[in-house]
């Protein structure tokens, strides 16, 4: 069994695309673990045949390192009663969940816990913080599955297939001005401590790349026509005064319109029967590039309500009790900008919960979950609706970063096969959109 699980482990390593998952309890030791070199047993927890057991009265096992936005995966075990968590953001020392934040790990069906919980103490809550849903836990003694993923502000936490906690540490930390460790976005893993046995096995983990905030005021200005951009290099794609430099198709010509010399109104009527013509496409092709385009949706004559999915920050739909999809209910507006002439490779202009600037057409097409998560937004930067946001859009080779109103939503998001060269397009999809300042700097 430990050979298919050590052989299980390495391909699925091997499927990551631009990432490795790196396991925190298939080694000899506890290598991964802060001191942990050469040893099988340390802070009172033991190693063997890959799973790491809490004994009686542990401490807090700590990572060897510090993480910031990352996917860890395990499976846990509990025994009668047992009480332990998972520590993020923990500096290293004090109690994990208050110098960091502790993910409940415990079995909340036992008799001695009975109406002594606060709603936040369930499994899986952000202790003292955040009440998780309830349900997904198995019985005591079976094998648990849990996924926690950890984004800036983002931390959901899937259990058995249900998404049982997804929360912006933003909003927690507001409400909580007091708790230290909520403000914290960076820090070690940790096992806490609480004198309990339980057993965790298949633990690994995976980091997922990020960029800064964008301070410089040209990244977050929008909404007025900017000719400071031709300092910085950057080609004006509406240069004539007019739309010479896209390519208007016959019967689009009163849809697709071009105001005041810099911004292209579009109404969201066009019927042509080529639905790739409702478009407006650019006719000049772009390699590796910095797109600079400003977007607004403006008051629509109609607006249709529709449930959509709410995403997880590592890309998967959250999932409810017997793994029905969640959804919100939005008034739907949805446009996007294709690159290098290819609408799978569409950077989304949307109103859905996750915001604007995923890859959609990646998101979907693959399995691969370190894949969705680059693709998908590590935060929301869109400003309400009907005011104007500014997309700052990098492309160089298959790397894609997002930069929407300073914030970087995506960051060197691999595009599989996305052509080496092509035209930009502005998309059709029904609703009225106004773009504008669309400035482009080749590399």
């Amino acid at each position: 069994m430990k050979i298919l699980t050590t052989v299980l482990t390495a391909l699925l390593t091997k499927m990551v695309m631009g990432g490795e998952w790196v396991s925190l309890s298939e080694r000899e030791d506890f290598s991964a673990w802060k001191g942990g070199e050469g040893k099988t047993s340390l802070a009172g927890y033991t190693l063997k045949d890959g799973v790491i057991t809490a004994m009686e009265k542990p401490k807090n096992l700590i990572s060897a390192k510090e993480y910031e936005d990352y996917i860890l995966e395990f499976e846990f075990q509990l025994t009668p009663g047992a009480n332990n968590g998972l520590g993020i953001h923990y500096p290293g020392k004090g109690d994990a969940a208050y110098t960091g934040m502790e993910l409940q790990i415990l079995d909340n069906s036992a008799e001695k816990y009975k109406n002594e919980l606060r709603d936040n103490q369930f499994h899986g809550s952000l202790y003292a913080l955040v009440a998780a849903n309830r349900g997904a836990l198995k019985p005591v003694g079976e094998w648990n599955f849990q996924r926690v993923t950890v984004r800036g502000e983002l931390v959901s936490v899937e259990l058995n297939g249900q998404t049982i906690l997804l929360e912006d540490l933003g909003r927690v930390s507001a409400a909580n001005p007091d708790h230290q460790g909520v403000k914290r976005r960076k820090g070690f893993i940790s096992l806490c401590g609480h004198g309990s046995t339980v057993h965790w096995r298949e633990m690994r983990i995976i980091e997922i790349p990020f960029g800064e905030r964008k301070e410089e005021k040209w990244y977050q200005a929008a909404g007025e026509k900017d000719e400071n951009l031709a300092e910085l290099g950057f080609k004006d794609l509406l240069a004539n005064g007019d739309l010479s430099q896209w390519v208007v198709a016959p019967g689009n010509e009163k849809h697709w319109t071009l105001q005041d010399g810099w911004m292209i109104s579009y109404d969201g009527k066009s019927m042509l029967e080529d639905k790739m013509a409702r478009h407006l496409w650019g006719k000049e092709e772009f390699g590796d590039f910095e797109l600079v385009c400003d977007w607004r949706f403006p008051e629509q004559e109609r607006l249709r309500r529709k449930d959509q999915p709410v995403l997880l920050p590592n890309g998967l739909e959250m999932l409810g009790p017997d793994q029905e999809k969640v959804t919100h209910n939005i008034q739907q507006l949805d446009s996007g900008i294709f690159l290098r002439g290819s609408n799978r490779t569409q950077v989304n202009i949307w109103n859905w919960s996750v915001g604007s600037g995923e890859v959609y057409g990646v998101r979907k097409a693959t399995e691969d979950l370190f894949q969705k998560a680059v693709v998908t937004l590590r935060a929301k930067g869109d400003r309400p609706l009907g005011e104007w946001n500014r997309f700052v859009i990098e492309m160089s080779g298959d790397k894609l970063t997002v930069v929407l109103n300073g914030e970087t939503v995506l960051y060197q998001a691999e595009l599989p096969k996305v052509p080496t060269k092509g035209v930009l397009a502005l998309q059709h999809h029904g609703y009225a959109i106004d773009f504008a300042n669309l400035w482009i700097r080749e590399k």
